[in-house]
């Protein structure tokens, strides 16, 4: 199983963020922490970086039920999203899978809802 799900698409790389928080949005995310690579890379360490930005989106009732079932769980909180410029102009959407997240967890009901979670971020990648 992939650590991450990703899809190419066929927007810019600024419109491709925005598709991907109006998706996160009609699944009840909402993006609460953005980190442009490009900018950090070049202000930190005078490297020049291809466009990237990681999205930490939060669907506020899944982290609580997570929360509930394992208090530990929150360090795998937010769910990443990226969204990246190759080279060659491609941009790529991807998300990572809650599922391998919660892999080495023995808990099975957090097993389970990883997949519920892991359903509904697939449905952001399909509606991008």
């Amino acid at each position: 199983m992939e650590y991450y799900f990703s899809k190419k698409v066929r927007f810019d790389y600024k419109e491709a963020i925005e598709r991907v928080t109006e998706e996160l949005k009609k699944e009840g995310f909402g993006v609460i922490t953005s980190i442009n690579m490009k900018e950090t890379l070049k202000k930190k360490l005078a490297i020049d970086f291809r466009n990237y930005m990681i999205l930490g989106a939060c669907n506020p009732h899944f982290a609580y039920e997570a929360l509930e079932e394992d208090d530990k769980v929150g360090i795998f909180l937010p769910c990443n999203v990226i969204v990246q410029e190759h080279d060659d102009g491609d941009v790529e959407v991807l998300i990572a899978n809650p599922e391998e997240m919660v892999r080495s967890i023995d808990n099975l009901e957090l097993k389970t809802f990883a997949t519920k979670v892991k359903e509904s971020l697939l449905q952001v990648l399909n509606g991008v």
